[in-house]
């Protein structure tokens, strides 16, 4: 299973998406304040090309959601053009709502601020020049609502310092969710570029010990020869001895069990690159690979435990990942082979393997690095065991922590994604 590929910082199509839900939430606003204006407060506008005006930007606005709904990339440019057609709407707008002495006039700052967010500087320079030529434009043409610049005939409210405290309100608050989503998203790419790298490190660990075994399998394949032709030299020149022929035989099977596991080491490691994981039911594995583990570990003192939940969950798994939890059973049969307690649970996402020993325990000052580095927990080991079953763990989209119990010992804890849905 690949490592998930880096989110991206912000693309054009989602600061669209973003931009349609600040120009909704813009434009409905200004129909609310237009229907207040000429209802309650009596402005005398060109109601037919105020509503023109909103009804075109609400037109743009759904053929966006539309377009936003297509598999076409949306462009830089495409982007400075949607930027560009608000600051003309408000333009628009401003010229048939008192132009400068509209208190919204300020408005202009949202798109000027998206832009240099999230354009390059050209376009964002090209979207502040069309603010200000917008903003010069109507200091001197517009048509004037007399209300918008003096206090209100019936309050001693002023309409115009109203309007720009309720402006300033609006401005905050949608640049504020635009920059919030902007950050947040560049919070998760970093997580993931973190996640990317970490993962990068670990595989080039990973091939550096493949090669290095590799390499050694094949060195110790000249000794272990010469080996077996010298012992059987010594077993024809201790021919009539009895004892030393039985410890020369004994000799002769080890080095021919370690010619053979070299062997088998490279028509596995072969056998495994081509085959493909196999969906199995989890509590069938786990039993299995246990099962296995107790073969070689007979002095293990040890209790299973299955939680009693309705459904049959299901895991993607193959020799890699039952090597991978053997090594953590035997680093718990190492710490204390008695009283070693599995417990395996399940959710709706992913099924949980608990391992818990009464050994010392984990040292805090390498608890962080286990897994990451070659370090180890054993006074004469090299950490290898350890990092080779969280990478194969992680290549299955799974985790492996490690805990210090607080009644003592370790407490490992295996997370492995599910391959089925049912709960």
């Amino acid at each position: 299973m690949q490592a998930p590929l880096p989110l991206p910082l912000s693309t054009p199509n989602r600061n669209l998406v973003r931009l349609t839900i600040v120009r909704g939430i813009t434009w409905t606003g200004f129909l609310i304040g237009v229907v207040i204006g000429i209802a309650g407060l009596g402005f005398a506008l060109d109601i037919p090309a105020v509503i023109a005006v909103m009804a075109v930007m609400s037109l743009i606005n759904i053929g966006t959601w539309w377009r936003l709904g297509r598999p076409w990339a949306v462009t830089h440019s495409e982007y400075l053009a949607h930027l560009l057609a608000d600051i003309v709407g408000l333009t628009l707008l401003f010229y048939l709502i008192g132009g400068s002495t509209n208190p919204f006039i300020g408005y202009y700052l949202v798109p000027v601020t998206i832009a240099a967010a999230t354009l390059p500087w050209r376009h964002a320079w090209a979207v502040a020049a069309a603010g200000m030529a917008g903003y010069s434009f109507l200091m001197f043409f517009y048509h004037p609502v007399p209300q918008l610049g003096m206090p209100h005939a019936r309050s001693w409210i002023n309409l115009h310092t109203l309007g720009m405290w309720l402006n300033f309100a609006l401005s905050a608050g949608l640049v504020t969710f635009f920059i919030y989503k902007m950050a947040r998203a560049l919070r998760n790419r970093e997580q993931s570029l973190s996640r990317t790298r970490e993962s990068a490190l670990r595989n080039e660990q990973v091939l550096a010990v493949a090669t290095q075994a590799a390499g050694t399998a094949h060195e110790l394949g000249t000794p272990l020869s010469t080996m077996a032709v010298l012992l059987s030299e010594m077993r024809e020149d201790a021919a009539g001895d009895a004892r030393l022929e039985k410890d020369i035989d004994l000799l002769r099977e080890q080095v021919d069990t370690c010619k053979t596991r070299l062997r088998h080491l490279v028509d596995n490691a072969d056998r495994r690159r081509m085959a493909s994981a196999e969906v199995r039911d989890a509590r069938e594995w786990l039993n299995s690979v246990v099962q296995r583990w107790l073969v070689l570990r007979p002095d293990v003192d040890h209790r299973l435990e299955v939680a009693e939940r309705r459904g049959q969950p299901r895991l993607a798994v193959d020799a890699t990942l039952d090597q991978a939890l053997t090594n953590l059973l035997n680093n718990a049969a190492d710490a204390n082979p008695n009283d070693i307690t599995i417990h395996m649970d399940w959710n709706i996402e992913e099924v949980v393997i608990d391992i818990r020993d009464h050994g010392p325990g984990v040292a805090l000052s390498i608890a962080d690095q286990l897994g990451d580095t070659f370090v180890s927990t054993k006074s004469k080991g090299l950490g290898i065991g350890l990092f080779l079953t969280h990478a194969t763990i992680n290549r299955f989209g799974g985790g492996v922590s490690l805990y210090n119990h607080p009644q003592g010992g370790t407490l490992t804890e295996v997370s492995l994604p599910r391959s089925d849905t049912s709960a």
